[in-house]
């Protein structure tokens, strides 16, 4: 199978052009985070991501049996949530995947036609339509299971005016590092197990009218070693975006069977958060602790020139500055990206970040996969997990 593009967005609102989108999505709300400890989660994010304190839940708020920071930057809104108690409920998720993420928060206009709309094609119920006050207004939540033990959770928040949701207050600290230029979210990807790529593939198309506008197959994902297959999930205006992942058959373990393993089970892999500047970001990251994968090869930068002119392409950065912090390029017909990805941010090999630029190109950095996969079996191969 070749790369398949089937729109330019793509253009995705062609596909849906005369047909009714019964799931509108306004966008990524937050994050949610199960984590072993909160607040020292929170530091880390704050110090070394740039992010802001935004609002907090827990004791002093009236909520017993947890705690919730909620961190910002720019349009990001991240939720770290430790259990308070030896009976809760979260402990369960903690002990099997480790720190992972929980909830991927989708912004609705209507949660509860959100929730019917998905519950009725299928969809497995997390939490039933949900109405939430205080003195700010009232929110409604609704959430469905997705792969694993992940959910989308459906947040409608046009009569609220708060920090976050009922039941947080604003979150005052002293401790604000700068932001580092992050901005949005521009995709999550999920790893899935062996053959379940296509399960999930029709889940997201019938549950969520998405629509599969990009594939990979182990052909274009291998190395010497190991292989995957891919398949990126959109929603009909294109600003959710879902690439979920396969194992493929390989000579040694691939780095999904690595993630499946640690992790237990299915789960989201990545987060890629988009900046303006990823020089700028890269610098300030890697200044405040933050590892990244380790450089491609002199080489792989050599033949950027010629891989940019394919498209008739010009970069404005400096190739060597973006080779000095390790930082890949790819271009397809509607422009260049640059890119980047850390190393698992936890001591499970499980969870990681992407550092993405979008210069015109909306593809998901196809050229460097052989780069990027052999720079993660190095990694792997020092786990003795390859």
């Amino acid at each position: 199978m070749s790369t398949e593009l089937k729109n330019t967005e793509y253009g995705l609102e062609k596909i849906f052009e005369g047909a009714e989108d019964f799931l509108p999505l306004l966008g990524t709300d937050y994050v949610e985070f199960y984590v072993g400890n909160a607040k020292q989660a929170a530091h880390y994010y704050k110090t070394a991501f740039g992010f802001q304190s935004l609002a907090y839940a827990g004791l002093e708020t009236g909520v017993r049996d947890r705690a919730s920071y909620v961190l910002k930057q720019d349009k990001i809104r991240l939720v770290l949530t430790t259990p308070l108690r030896s009976d809760s409920k979260l402990n369960d998720h903690i002990v099997k995947h480790g720190d992972g993420v929980k909830i991927i928060a989708l912004w609705v206009e209507d949660a509860r036609s959100a929730f019917e709309e998905t519950t009725k094609r299928g969809a497995k119920v997390y939490m039933e339509p949900t109405v939430e006050t205080d003195e700010h207004g009232e929110t409604v939540r609704a959430g469905i299971y997705t792969y694993g033990e992940t959910v989308h959770m459906f947040v409608e928040r046009k009569n609220y005016n708060g920090v976050f949701l009922p039941g947080y207050q604003k979150w005052e600290s002293d401790y604000n590092p700068e932001p580092v230029g992050l901005k949005f979210i521009d995709h999550m990807v999920g790893n899935v197990g062996w053959n379940e790529m296509n399960t999930w593939v029709k889940w997201y198309e019938d549950v969520m009218g998405f629509v599969n506008f990009l594939s990979f197959d182990d052909k274009q994902i291998h190395t010497e070693y190991s292989a995957l297959m891919s398949k990126v999930m959109a929603n009909g205006n294109g600003r959710v975006k879902f690439p979920i992942n396969e194992p493929a058959e390989g000579k040694k373990k691939s780095q999904i069977e690595e993630y499946i393993d640690f992790y237990e089970g299915p789960g989201v892999q990545h987060l890629a958060v988009a900046t303006n500047d990823i020089l700028h970001t890269v610098t300030e990251m890697r200044k405040r602790g933050v590892e990244f994968l380790s450089h491609p090869p002199q080489a792989y930068y050599d033949s950027v020139p010629a891989r940019l002119q394919e498209f008739q392409h010009e970069m404005k950065e400096d190739i060597q500055k973006l080779a000095e912090l390790g930082i890949m390029i790819d271009a397809d017909e509607e422009g260049y990206l640059l890119q980047i990805f850390t190393k698992p941010i936890q001591d499970r090999p499980t969870l990681f970040f992407e550092i993405i630029q979008r210069m015109g190109a909306r593809g998901f950095g196809a050229g460097n996969f052989k780069a990027l996969f052999e720079s993660i079996e190095r990694e792997q191969e020092k786990r003795g997990t390859l």
